[in-house]
């Protein structure tokens, strides 16, 4: 989806006091709890949230238990139903819904079935999939850090670059993440260049596991609820602030997931060994049509 304005990304702490004294509806637009691989309470986050007048995206991988923690309880802080839909192919998919039944609806339908052994990796749907999926649905499609985290193919821009996906299909959703304070400056600066060239808006967020980085990046926009929030981000009418983690938050949250992960150690493995011969076999194709 095509936008009208670019929106303005500003690498820098943000300043949540100030943003609330100007009128401005800010929200962290990527964030993980107990539900997946982050040990965060969700009250507890939603709490922080709330006392840095911030509202909070719950993106737990392919699961929905946090978003519906957080609807359940009674906090005033404001809440965007998300998800972060992991990829067969390697992308991983944040998806914003204007209404919570409507992301229970489609995890239930699209989702629920399609997890594997260790739930916050790949599902049984590659990305051409998932955005058909979502054709009919009403909410906001952001590519999660497009660049990719490392080696692996996390990131929908990665996956262009590689010619495993076409330039189309980033024009297909209404946004790349900007600012994912997990990447680093360059990526993020490269992922910004991106979204300028195919026309799409851009969403910003911590892609946090740790209490602590709650509101360390934010999508603002001036706003009068949740609704026209997610409209501004489709229009182009929002801006991305934050700053990347430094190394040392780097290790702390990796070391703060591997106890789920070592505990899915089988089932990760084989299933990082599946998505490989995918990857090997589109090399070895690559290559035949090339000699």
């Amino acid at each position: 989806m095509q936008i009208v304005n670019e929106p303005e990304v500003r690498f820098e702490i943000p300043d949540w006091d100030l943003l609330n004294d100007m009128g401005m509806m800010s929200a962290d637009m990527h964030f993980h709890t107990r539900h997946s691989d982050s040990r965060t309470d969700v009250k507890e986050a939603l709490k922080l949230a709330g006392e840095r007048k911030v509202g909070l995206a719950i993106t737990d991988h392919n699961l929905i238990g946090g978003v519906k923690e957080a609807f359940h309880s009674k906090c005033s802080t404001f809440v965007i139903p998300g998800i972060e839909i992991s990829a067969w192919d390697g992308p991983h998919i944040l998806v914003y819904f204007y209404e919570a039944n409507d992301l229970y609806s489609y995890w239930e339908s699209n989702i629920k079935r399609r997890i594997q052994s260790n739930p916050c990796l790949a599902i049984r749907m590659n990305t051409l999939e998932i955005l058909d999926s979502l054709e009919r649905e009403n909410c906001v499609i952001s590519a999660a850090h497009p660049m990719g985290y490392f080696m692996f193919n996390k990131g929908m821009q990665k996956c262009i670059n590689r010619s495993y996906l076409t330039e189309d299909t980033a024009r297909r959703i209404d946004a790349y993440e900007v600012i994912c304070s997990g990447m680093n400056y360059k990526s993020n600066l490269e992922a910004l260049q991106y979204s300028r060239k195919y026309h799409i808006g851009c969403t910003g967020g911590t892609d946090g596991h740790m209490l602590c980085e709650v509101g360390n990046v934010v999508t603002t926009s001036k706003a009068d609820g949740i609704d026209e929030f997610l409209d501004n981000i489709k229009k182009g009418k929002n801006e991305v602030i934050g700053t990347e983690k430094n190394t040392k938050m780097k290790i702390a949250a990796g070391a703060s997931m591997s106890p789920y992960y070592f505990q899915h150690i089988p089932s990760s493995l084989e299933i990082h060994y599946k998505q490989n011969m995918v990857r090997v076999k589109h090399y070895i194709d690559s290559f035949k049509k090339e000699n």
